[in-house]
């Protein structure tokens, strides 16, 4: 809507003594544990994370990190649970996987906010000390499009009887406990009585029921500790007291776990960061050519600039998405998801310039590096095990989508019918009037605001430091200009708005970065106010902020200049084969089968390869 709302950031929400102490707490223990007991050389080199690794963790209480310390778990608030998170990610990322999968999509989240006080009592204390949970939603057919999903739950008396196979099951192959989305046939008029509605419905089901089989444990370009799997049910029988809300509220359940869950992804995005700066510095200082480090060569010192400013605000980001979860004061499913999408796409950028900085040695293996003699760095396997995070709990492709409907949610409810081709003139003509009064009092704020006032945001120009107030006021005419270009789009495409995905995503990386220079700008005068590396604070969010405007004015020139009608034409083209001789001059190394296994309910035929931890 073009209106920019600092006040709902400035000062930024704060987490109690008592959370700040409990959480500084548990992190001096997993930093220890994660430099006396996790060896990352290893799980790479093995691709599975040591069950000692695992039992210590659970010993640790860090499979509770977010459940309630009534039901055993150690009642982290969102920030200190996301600062863990980084930390142990850095250890090793599959373990990061392990333990958000665990708590931040598996069981303990869609039971802290949709369970029954019996199902809390019956699982939490599990999770929190003895067992593992993963989410199993997708299918070999079913991606980003969950109304499709397959598996089937029928109701037999007092059970639900599951059949079906889910795909991509992280933590599935040694969890104990599992949260399935399946598919309840729509009752008969009159039948199952008043709570049988039928629709996607969740359940808490038991790992070792009969008629699970774990077929196949899945291996990745990254992530290689990842128990990742293929799951069959065939005839499970899950009491009816084990599903979570009632029957078809299951696509809600996940995505309302998700909106929260999604922050750990960009969690360990920012430990990434971290480490990415932390290499850089090291190594540039050290490689000489030319007669100076190569920091100090604008080629290589531009991409230190770019990790170091980067790592800075992802970090504003994730901390002030975190703390505003925890005031729960607020919505917060577009900046959870602006985090993530932010996130996992700004790390891999960083990854792959250390990668750059690092030249061969950053193609190399850790493992080879150290057999020849030299520190065991492994850039490269950083930059394998980010890819997925640009797939993981929402595609960017996915999230553009996501956040764009969530952006212009506003206006379709003003204007929806008027824009709709199935709406009768009548309702188009009502859709007219009311619309008509909505714009003729919203159109004039684009015009103006404090962006344009040299003394607006002073706050941020205190004396001797960077003035960032300036950012601010380009964040405000931004704001404002992105809601006319997002106005301007609806009326020329109207009904046709939904298909300009490249349209929408543009909008939607404006509206990330400017979010980010935000976060960016209100983190560094926090830390300015609290004494505690303001000057340097204030530097890496003006180099941010500079750098975040020219990616914005570049998007801003995309939205209106681009190839979008012209990529059409050539995907046509390559779907219709106009193209094929093209793709002559090679050879296909793939090798035979379908492109999706088939997933036809039944009777597993192949061996069971779950494996349990302690």
């Amino acid at each position: 809507l073009g209106r920019f709302r600092l006040d709902l950031v400035h000062p930024p929400p704060l987490p109690a003594d008592e959370d700040v102490q409990r959480g500084e707490e548990f992190l001096a223990k997993l930093r220890d544990f994660c430099e006396t007991k996790i060896d990352g050389a290893v799980i790479e080199r093995d691709a599975r994370i040591p069950d000692d690794v695992i039992t210590g963790l659970k010993e640790l209480g860090a499979f509770g990190m977010k459940i309630d310390t009534k039901y055993g778990g150690l009642g982290l608030t969102q920030v200190y649970y996301n600062k863990a998170l980084a930390l142990v990610g850095s250890a090793n990322p599959a373990i990061g996987a392990l333990l958000s999968a665990h708590q931040s999509i598996g069981v303990p989240q869609p039971l802290k906010m949709f369970g029954t006080q019996e199902q809390k009592d019956t699982f939490l204390p599990r999770c929190a000390r003895t067992d593992i949970s993963a989410f199993l939603l997708t299918e070999p057919d079913v991606g980003s499009d969950p109304a499709r999903l397959a598996t089937t739950a029928v109701r037999d008396g007092d059970d639900y009887v599951l059949d079906g196979v889910k795909l991509w099951t992280t933590n599935g192959v040694v969890a104990d406990l599992l949260v399935v989305m399946a598919r309840v046939p729509k009752p008969a008029d009159g039948e199952g009585g008043p709570d049988a509605r039928g629709g996607i419905t969740a359940f808490v089901v038991e790992a070792a029921s009969e008629g699970i089989t774990v077929e196949n444990r899945n291996a990745f370009m990254g992530l290689r500790g990842l128990e990742n799997g293929v799951t069959r049910f065939h005839r499970v029988r899950v009491p009816a007291a084990h599903r979570i809300g009632p029957e078809g509220a299951g696509l809600k359940i996940a995505l309302t776990t998700l909106n929260t869950g999604r922050l750990s992804l960009p969690a360990m995005c920012v430990g990434a960061g971290k480490w990415c700066l932390k290499i850089a510095r090291e190594w540039s200082a050290v490689r000489e050519q030319w007669g100076k480090p190569v920091a100090l060569h604008e080629a290589v010192g531009s991409k230190i600039s770019f990790i170091a400013a980067t790592t800075f605000a992802l970090e504003a980001v994730l901390d002030l998405s975190s703390q505003m979860a925890d005031e729960d004061r607020n919505d917060i499913r577009i900046e959870a998801a602006l985090a993530k999408l932010y996130g996992s796409e700004m790390a891999c950028l960083m990854a792959d310039e250390l990668v750059q900085i690092r030249g061969g040695r950053g193609f190399e293996t850790a493992a080879s590096l150290e057999a020849r003699g030299e520190r065991a760095v492994p850039a490269e396997q950083l930059l394998r095990d980010l890819r997925i995070n640009r797939i993981f709990e929402g595609s960017t492709e996915i999230m553009h989508l996501l956040i764009a409907r969530e952006a212009v949610d506003a206006h379709l409810s003003v204007a929806g019918d008027l824009i709709d081709p199935d709406k009768s003139l009548s309702d188009k003509a009502r859709a007219g009037a009311q619309a008509g009064v909505f714009y003729a009092k919203w159109l004039p704020k684009l015009v103006a605001g404090p962006g344009q006032l040299p003394r607006s945001y002073a706050d941020f120009h205190p004396s001797g430091h960077r003035d960032l107030s300036g950012h601010l006021r380009y964040v405000e005419r931004a704001a404002r200009k992105l809601a006319r270009s997002t106005f301007y789009a609806m009326s020329r495409w109207q009904g046709r708005m939904e298909t300009k995905q490249g349209f929408l995503g543009r909008i939607v990386d404006i509206g990330a970065e400017l979010f980010a220079m935000s976060a960016a700008c209100v983190r560094a005068e926090h830390l300015r106010a609290e004494g505690d590396h303001g000057r340097e604070a204030y530097q890496l969010a003006d180099a941010f902020c500079h750098q975040a405007r020219i990616r914005v004015e570049e998007l801003f020139g995309r939205l209106w200049t681009n190839t979008d009608d012209l990529d059409r034409k050539v995907v046509k083209g390559v779907l219709g084969g106009a193209y094929e001789w093209l793709e002559e001059g090679v050879v296909d190394p793939s090798g035979d089968g379908p492109w999706i296994a088939d997933a036809t309910p039944g009777p597993s035929t192949r061996e069971n390869v779950r494996r349990p931890i302690g």
